[in-house]
């Protein structure tokens, strides 16, 4: 097909159905011709998509089909619907889906960092390249804790939520890359190891898994699942299975949205924690308890609704009728 003169032909047709679904109020005829256009623009949607033609002119015949439907057939569902089956199912789904690259991203942490701190704590050398003995004591008796009250707790939590978005935001937009996860999983691994590390050495190790265990619970899951849909994402070009390869890429990538968007919620209820809890002057085992149940929540909820969810075949895509036409594949 000639992408250029099939739109030639019938743009004047895409532009009158536009133009009278701009329209607030139709006349008996006009509503006719609504039917009419939606009918011959349906048809020619269908035209391009079974030839190949050009995306950007399936997607604006997308666009004006759904939207001539829309108005054909009524008002479309209210937005808190929308928000009730993200919520609900398409989130959840999207989670239990990369439930094992969450673990193996977690796993690979926890390795690395507890490495690095054991490394530091065992060998006086590697503890000396960190810094001049005054600067690790000071980081030690001052900085680490005083890091987590030296601004009000409102802006605090800002700058945390902003700064881990922003790590899971590399995860979800390198992710395809396949060694971009592995490098942001290890640079924050070593990170908290040295943190760790020194901390233990200097004889502080309660102070320190009392400041980050409150926050760091859901804080760091919430990275992992970043990490695990990203690599979910690579694996879908490395192995597509009985999907097409195009085909994997667009519905895991859809699906991979939908964990970018739920993470900022829940990066956000970690940015409170961190802000508010982990500087407070509750016990610790009262703010490590806090960070365990916002944790415990989250699994909860990721398990239970995520499962559920798997079961009905939702995968965190959005809804079948919104989704491209596919050709059937076997297995």
């Amino acid at each position: 097909m000639d992408a250029e003169a099939f739109a030639a032909v019938h743009s004047d047709e895409w532009d009158e159905l536009d133009r009278l679904l701009r329209s607030r109020r139709l006349t008996g005829a006009q509503a006719d011709r609504l039917v009419l256009l939606y009918q011959r623009t349906a048809t020619h949607l269908s035209q391009v998509r079974s030839s190949g033609g050009d995306p950007a002119v399936a997607a604006h015949l997308s666009r004006l089909v759904a939207r001539a439907r829309t108005r054909i057939a009524g008002a479309r569902e209210p937005a808190w619907r929308d928000l009730v089956r993200f919520t609900t199912t398409s989130f959840p789904a999207a989670l239990w889906r990369v439930r094992w690259w969450t673990a193996g991203a977690a796993a690979f942490t926890l390795l690395v960092g507890a490495a690095t701190a054991l490394w530091i704590v065992r060998d006086p050398a590697v503890l000396a390249s960190l810094g001049t003995p005054e600067e690790l004591r000071q980081y030690v008796e001052s900085d680490f804790a005083g890091y987590y009250s030296a601004d009000p707790a409102a802006a605090f939590s800002a700058r945390v939520w902003t700064n881990n978005a922003w790590i899971a935001a590399q995860c979800v937009i390198f992710g395809i890359s396949g060694f971009w996860v592995p490098w942001v999983l290890f640079q924050n691994a070593v990170g908290i190891g040295q943190a760790a590390g020194l901390m233990i050495s200097y004889g502080q190790g309660p102070l320190f898994f009392g400041l980050i265990l409150p926050h760091g619970l859901l804080e760091l899951t919430s990275v992992f699942v970043a990490a695990g849909a990203g690599l979910k994402l690579f694996w879908a070009l490395v192995d597509p299975g009985p999907r097409p390869r195009t085909r994997a890429l667009a519905e895991e990538g859809r699906a991979l949205v939908t964990v970018a968007l739920g993470l900022v919620v829940v990066l956000a209820l970690s940015g409170a924690v961190e802000g508010f809890v982990t500087p407070s002057g509750l016990p610790t085992w009262a703010r490590i308890g806090i960070g365990a149940l916002a944790l415990a929540a989250f699994l909860t909820y990721g398990g239970v609704l995520g499962r559920r969810a798997a079961r009905a075949g939702e995968t965190g895509d959005v809804r079948e009728e919104q989704r491209e036409d596919v050709q059937p594949v076997s297995g």
